[in-house]
């Protein structure tokens, strides 16, 4: 890419979460690639952020939800 369809680091980092979700456009995650590719303030943070979303994950999967309460959300979305 050329230096002018590059993300700055402010760009980058607003994309971090959805980047992190798999929720940008192919275009736009390969950006916020190829700036972290080259900038190691902005390596670091989504170092961190993705540590942390990873550490979520896993505590998450070993809750036990309460009985019913995946019904619960079912009816309660059906009524939006």
């Amino acid at each position: 890419m050329d230096p002018v369809s590059r993300f700055t680091c402010e760009e980058a980092f607003r994309r971090l979460d959805d980047y992190l979700d798999r929720e940008l456009s192919p275009e736009e995650m390969a950006m916020v690639r190829e700036h972290l590719e080259t900038c190691v303030a902005c390596t670091r943070e989504f170092t961190f952020e993705a540590s942390v979303l990873t550490s979520v994950r896993h505590k998450v999967q070993r809750i036990d939800a309460p009985p019913g309460l995946l019904e619960r959300i079912k009816r309660e979305l059906g009524r939006q």
